[in-house]
């Protein structure tokens, strides 16, 4: 609130708009649970002031926006910034592992504990739907988590029982990022689960096969498919007609 308050404290409140919002929420694109919470505190405090305070004010602008998203898709991470993982934060380069190789939301993959990796498989949280599904472990990402030093239920651990939580690595990502100049600016953790269904598709991974992994939806997984390697498809393809 202070800091809407900092921004907008000499502007008539009656004046905000939906299309200004969702404007505003948008320059907070790699941000997305910060826009999240700005557009949750405006509509508390626009429905504080049209029943509590008896203000003017017609309908909330900020209604259901919490959950609003930019149309613009996040930007799968190009080659040369995965390289550069090894340069980031240890809690970034874990994040970062965890994303890409379970395909979940950052959030979710970020909140993972010890107890959700079996053997070969893997139980990953659909943050959306709410649920929790197994599917199958990479080896690659087997042995990613079999080599992290246990401090606590979370493989990203504050203390025993917590996580370190979104909000810290993403802030600790932003400030790697800064590090590797203006060609990374696009790019933010989402862009590594979009990255995940394009190696998957890649690898000549059906439709569905990827949404057994990600449990996107269809329109989803056809739209970061398109942007899959083609001469890596056809490759693909052709090999399996011999």
């Amino acid at each position: 609130m202070d800091r809407i308050l900092e921004k907008n404290g000499d502007k008539a409140m009656a004046r905000t708009t939906r299309p200004g919002l969702k404007a505003a929420l948008a320059k907070m694109a790699d941000q997305p649970r910060k826009a999240s919470k700005y557009a949750q505190t405006i509509s508390i405090l626009w429905n504080y002031a049209l029943s509590e305070l008896d203000w003017p004010l017609g309908a909330n602008p900020a209604k259901k926006l919490a959950s609003y998203k930019p149309k613009t898709p996040y930007e799968p991470w190009p080659a040369w910034m995965v390289a550069k993982l090894d340069t980031a934060p240890d809690n970034v380069q874990t994040a970062a592992h965890l994303i890409l190789g379970t395909g979940q939301r950052p959030n979710a993959a970020i909140c993972m504990t010890h107890d959700q990796f079996k053997g070969e498989t893997m139980f990953v949280l659909d943050e959306k739907g709410g649920e929790l599904f197994e599917t199958f472990c990479p080896k690659r990402l087997r042995e990613f988590v079999s080599g992290l030093p246990r401090r606590g239920e979370y493989l990203l651990a504050k203390n025993l029982r917590e996580p370190v939580g979104y909000s810290a690595i993403e802030k600790a990502f932003r400030a790697w990022r800064e590090t590797l100049g203006p060609n990374a600016k696009p790019f933010t953790l989402h862009g590594l689960r979009k990255l995940a269904i394009i190696e998957l598709a890649e690898a000549g991974a059906s439709d569905a096969e990827i949404q057994a992994v990600t449990n996107q939806s269809a329109e989803m997984v056809v739209y970061y498919r398109k942007r899959a390697n083609r001469l890596k498809l056809s490759k693909a393809a052709q090999e399996r007609r011999e």
